[in-house]
Order: structure tokens, then C-alpha cells, then sequence
């Protein structure tokens, strides 16, 4: 089960630790945040997907800045993948 813990958040501001544990997105689920998401894979391995047809493949130490509405879903993911995310306000 994946294991998402707040590190720090402030108004406007969330920083969360994700260990996604192999865990991929479940079927015709998509992320859409109101704000921007800067994700960081700290390890592992991972793929998103865009409604959009975009593909993200993703290595340990890769960085990824998402833009609000941008709908997105987590295709594949090692089983030892942990990230940060970091959750603000698009500009």
C-alpha cells in the first residue's frame, strides 16, 4: 500500500514523502490538482502518463514540475520508488 507522510506544509504550501511500494494509479484514475506539483523521484523507477498522450519515464534523482489541471496518472512504478511532492499555487 502506498504511504504518503506530510513533511511540511505552510498556507499555500504542502511538502509530502510518497513511497509508492510498486503501486501504480488504479485503472481510469487520473490526478487533477487545482495548484502545481514539483515531484522529485528520490528512488526507484517509475512512468506517468498525460491525458494528453504525454509519457514521463522517470529514474532515481529525476525532478518533474506539474502544472495545474494537468491530468495525470502513475502507469508503472518500482516497488522500492519513494518521492517528494511538493503541492503549490500555479503562478
Amino acid at each position: 500500500m502506498e504511504t504518503i507522510d506530510e513533511i511540511l506544509s505552510r498556507p499555500g504550501f504542502r511538502l509530502e514523502r510518497i513511497v509508492s511500494r510498486g503501486e501504480p494509479s488504479p485503472p481510469d484514475f487520473w490526478y487533477d490538482q487545482a495548484g502545481d506539483e514539483w515531484v522529485l523521484l528520490c528512488q526507484g523507477n517509475a512512468a506517468l502518463h498525460f491525458d494528453n498522450g504525454k509519457q514521463h519515464q522517470l529514474s532515481s534523482g529525476d525532478a518533474l514540475l506539474i502544472p495545474a489541471g494537468s491530468k495525470h496518472r502513475v502507469e508503472q512504478v518500482s516497488d522500492d520508488a519513494v518521492w517528494l511532492a511538493l503541492h503549490f499555487p500555479s503562478a
